[in-house]
């Protein structure tokens, strides 16, 4: 093994978070049971907002970020892991906490990783990623409070993102009736390639009327956005339905009433990926392995260099990315 590795570092200068490519001695890594050679990463939304420091996210420098990794077992001190076997992560407060998959190495925990689901490669496990994984928790979130697919319609809300476009082929897989709502026009294709029955603007869902109800439509709803968008598909939930919510790059703030929950008996479920439990997580995941098209997964997944991530992160934070991400960090993966 190389005495050196390549990786992405964040600094602090002036102020502000500077990222760059670094060679780096192999005992910079931090501890951890399982030495990984890392063959692809991704970039999610935390990521970008970790590598610009437009979120504070990392609070420790130099840091090497990235959520996400999937790669090769180099060495184990723990049992349940030999060389060479594929495994990957997500969550567990890598790349926030504990140095990250935008590297050619890292070093984790054993409790963090997970052998690769029969059926995935490194680079699709990573186009799941924790965006994928969020997804499969908002759809068993939905199924373990009753909706059903014969119920009525489901909304997604930021469906072209990575969370929401992963949901909307989970939820057309398991038989739901599906709108996707974007606030991005000329996608409509795109999203019913995916399995949305109808595309409607996200405006349309946020300004769901003054009162605090409005007409009822939705049995379910996976919501993405948060802010504004919550609030106003909350109106529009259906008696008894219920919404999964994880996400709030629309806003963190939720302006509502209680009528929603009082008069209609709709159900807010939260839904928080980073530590699930295990069993829950590898449940999800081989759902994710079985029940994901692979060719949809590709066609809604871009692929980039490692050193391309700094230009590509602040994308982000732009609205201008789609679909997922994939980093690769090992140039033959």
């Amino acid at each position: 093994m190389a005495e050196r590795f390549e990786a992405l570092v964040l600094h602090q200068e002036d102020g502000r978070t500077v990222a760059r490519l670094e060679s780096l001695p192999v005992d910079a890594l931090p501890e951890g049971e399982v030495l990984v050679e890392v063959l692809c990463s991704t970039l999610n939304y935390k990521d970008a907002l970790a590598i610009t420091g437009a979120g504070k996210i990392v609070r420790s420098f130099p840091f090497v970020p990235g959520i996400d990794l999937a790669g090769r077992v180099v060495a184990s001190s723990d049992p349940r892991f030999r060389p060479s076997e594929l495994v990957f992560s997500t969550g567990w407060g890598v790349g926030e906490r504990h140095w990250g998959g935008l590297a050619r190495l890292a070093r984790l925990k054993a409790d963090w990783l997970q052998r690769l689901p029969e059926g995935l490669t490194p680079r699709r496990a990573m186009a799941i990623g924790t965006a994928g994984f969020t997804a499969m928790l908002c759809v068993v979130a939905l199924e373990e409070q009753g909706v059903r697919p014969g119920d009525g319609e489901v909304l997604v809300t930021g469906a072209v993102g990575g969370v929401g476009s992963v949901a909307v082929m989970l939820l057309a897989r398991a038989g739901f009736t599906v709108v996707a709502a974007t606030g991005r026009p000329g996608l409509e294709e795109r999203l019913k390639e995916l399995g949305a029955s109808a595309v409607v603007d996200r405006r349309e869902v946020a300004e769901s009327g003054k009162g605090p109800l409005a007409s009822a439509r939705w049995a379910g709803a996976v919501d993405t956005v948060g802010g504004p968008v919550l609030a106003g598909l909350l109106k529009a939930v259906r008696y008894r339905g219920v919404v999964a919510a994880c996400g709030n790059a629309g806003g963190a703030e939720l302006h509502t009433t209680v009528f929603p929950f009082i008069l209609r008996g709709v159900r807010l479920i939260g839904i928080e990926s980073s530590v699930t439990p295990m069993p829950e997580r590898e449940a999800a995941w081989a759902r994710l392995a079985r029940d994901l098209d692979p060719a949809r997964l590709d066609a809604l997944t871009s692929v980039i260099e490692l050193a391309d991530v700094p230009a590509i992160a602040p994308r982000f934070l732009e609205g201008k990315v789609e679909g997922r991400i994939v980093v690769r960090v090992d140039p033959t993966a």
